[in-house]
C-alpha cells in the first residue's frame, strides 16, 4: 500500500515529513462518494469507447462499490504514503481486483479527477445551502404574518427615525437571503461543466466521449479548453464570494438580535435552546448563537482572501498550490450551511414583544416626518416644511411633550396651514400604514409582498 502508483521516475523513497506536509488526504477525505462516483461513470465511458473490455469495466464498477460500502462503514482507513483521495482509492481497487484497476485511470489525470470531484461535492452542498435559505426565508415569513400589526421604530444611524412594521423589517432580511439564494442558483448553474477528460493539461489521446461521462454525471455540458478544466477554481472563489455574503447578512441579523434581546431594548426574546447562561452571574441570559454567527463571519471572509491570494499568481496550468483550495472551500461549507440551519430554527422560534416595540417607537419623534409630508401637501415646500418640523420638535423637547400631545393652536405656531386635519398623521398607526407605495411599510403593503413571497415559494 505505501508504493507510489507514479514511482516508477523515482530512485529515492518519498521523504516522511514531505509525505506528511504534502498529503491532503486528512482534510479531502469527505470527496470520496463523488470520486468513486466520477470513476465509476469514467470506467464505463471507456468501455463504451472500446477502450478497455466491458468486463473489465465490470470488475472495476464492482470494486469501486465495495470500496463505497467499507468505506460508509468505516472499514476503510485511509493511507498518508498515498497522499490524496484518488491514489488511495485506485490503490485499493488495484489491491481488490489486481492489475485491470490500474486501467481506470486510463485517459484521465489527477488533475482532471479532482477538479471533477470538487465540482460534484460542491453541487450537493450548493443544493443543501439553497435548501437552508428557503427554510430561514419561510421562518422569517412567517414572523412577518404573525406580526403585521406589530410596530416597532426604524432607524437610521441606530437613531430612532420612522415608525415601521417589525413584518417589514424581517421581510428586509427576507429580500437580503433571496438574493443569497440567486446568486448560489447562478454560481451551481456557472460550475456544473465537466472538467474530465482535460487530463493533466492538455487532454488525451484516447477518444473518450466526454459528453457521454457529463450527462452521466448531471453536468449541463463540458468545458471548453483544457488548460483552464484543470486550472479554473472560479466557481470555488464565486461560492466563497456568496458564502461571505450570507454571513454577513445572518452577522447583520445578529447584531440585531443580540441589540433587541438586550434589557435596554427588550424587543425579543430568544427561545433558551439558542442562548447560555453565567457561570457567575445567574440572571444571566446570553445570546451566544447570534454572537457565535456574528464572528463567525470574519472567517469566511478569510476563506474567500485565503483563495484569491492563493489563485492570483499561479501559471496555467495545475500547480501544487492548488491542493490548498480545499479547506477554506470546505470550512465556508460548513460555517455557511451551520449557521443557516441554527438561525432557521431560531428565528422560528422566537418571540416578539409587541408592547415594549410600539412604546419605542412612540419615542424619538419617528413621526416628525409625516408633518413634514402634510405640509408639503398643504403647499408648502419641503425644505420649508422641514423646517416647521425641525422648530416643533425643538419645541417638544424644551416642553417634554411628544408631537401627538401638541394642541392644534401650538402646531400653528409653526405653520398656520396646519389644521385639526394633522392627528390623522402623525399617530403611529397613521404613519405606518401611509406609506402604501410598492415596498413600503404600510400593512396593505407588506401583505402584498408576504404574498408574493409565498407564491414564490410554491413555484420553487
Amino acid at each position: 500500500m505505501s508504493q507510489k502508483l507514479w514511482g516508477g521516475r523515482f530512485t529515492q523513497p518519498t521523504d516522511k515529513f514531505v509525505e506528511e506536509f504534502t498529503a491532503s488526504i486528512g482534510f479531502e477525505q469527505r470527496l470520496y462518494p463523488y470520486d468513486i462516483r466520477g470513476s465509476k461513470a469514467h470506467a464505463q465511458m471507456l468501455a463504451r469507447q472500446g477502450i478497455i473490455a466491458p468486463e473489465e469495466a465490470e470488475q472495476i464498477r464492482a470494486g469501486l462499490d465495495e470500496i463505497l460500502t467499507d468505506i460508509d462503514q468505516g472499514n476503510i482507513e485511509f493511507s498518508i504514503a498515498l497522499e490524496d483521495i484518488h491514489m488511495n482509492i485506485e490503490a485499493r481497487l488495484i489491491e481488490r481486483i489486481g492489475t485491470v484497476g490500474g486501467k481506470l485511470h486510463t485517459g484521465r489525470s489527477r488533475n482532471d479527477q479532482v477538479a471533477v470531484d470538487i465540482r460534484l461535492y460542491l453541487r450537493d452542498e450548493l443544493d443543501a445551502i439553497i435548501a437552508y435559505l428557503e427554510s430561514l426565508m419561510d421562518s422569517l415569513l412567517t414572523q412577518a404574518e404573525g406580526n403585521l400589526n406589530t410596530i416597532m421604530p426604524g432607524y437610521t444611524h441606530l437613531q430612532t427615525a420612522q415608525p415601521v412594521l417589525f413584518a417589514h423589517h424581517m421581510l428586509a432580511y427576507h429580500e437580503m437571503f433571496k438574493r443569497d439564494a440567486s446568486r448560489m442558483r447562478d454560481c451551481r448553474a456557472r460550475m456544473n461543466v465537466m472538467p474530465l477528460g482535460a487530463g493533466a493539461l492538455a487532454g488525451t489521446t484516447f477518444p473518450i466521449d466526454r459528453e457521454w461521462v457529463a450527462e452521466q454525471l448531471g453536468f449541463d455540458g463540458v468545458t471548453r479548453n483544457s488548460l483552464d478544466s484543470v486550472s479554473d477554481r472560479d466557481f470555488a472563489i464565486e461560492f466563497c464570494s456568496n458564502a461571505a455574503t450570507v454571513m454577513m447578512h445572518l452577522s447583520r441579523l445578529s447584531e440585531e438580535l443580540i441589540i433587541w434581546s438586550s434589557a435596554d431594548f427588550d424587543f425579543i426574546e430568544l427561545s433558551d435552546a439558542f442562548c447560555t447562561g453565567s457561570s457567575i452571574m445567574p440572571q444571566k441570559k446570553n445570546p451566544d448563537v447570534p454572537e457565535l454567527v456574528r464572528g463567525k463571519s470574519g472567517r469566511v471572509y478569510g476563506n474567500l482572501v485565503s483563495l484569491l491570494t492563493l489563485m492570483k499568481s499561479l501559471p496555467l496550468a495545475y500547480n501544487k498550490d492548488m491542493q490548498e483550495d480545499k479547506e477554506p472551500l470546505f470550512d465556508s461549507i460548513d460555517t455557511v450551511k451551520g449557521s443557516l440551519k441554527i438561525f432557521a430554527s431560531m428565528i422560528a422560534e422566537m418571540k416578539v414583544k409587541t408592547d415594549n416595540m410600539r412604546i419605542a417607537a412612540a419615542r424619538g419623534f419617528s413621526t416628525a416626518t409625516d408633518i413634514a409630508d402634510y405640509c408639503v401637501r398643504k403647499g408648502l415646500p419641503f425644505r420649508q416644511a422641514h423646517e416647521v418640523v425641525g422648530k416643533t420638535v425643538r419645541y417638544c423637547i424644551e416642553h417634554g411633550k411628544d408631537i401627538p400631545e401638541l394642541s392644534v393652536e401650538e402646531f400653528r405656531e409653526f405653520s398656520a396651514l396646519i389644521d385639526t386635519d394633522i392627528y390623522d398623521f402623525v399617530t403611529l398607526d397613521a404613519s405606518v400604514n401611509a406609506r402604501t407605495a410598492t415596498g413600503g411599510t404600510a400593512r396593505c403593503a407588506v401583505e402584498r409582498e408576504i404574498a408574493l413571497a409565498r407564491q414564490a415559494q410554491k413555484k420553487a
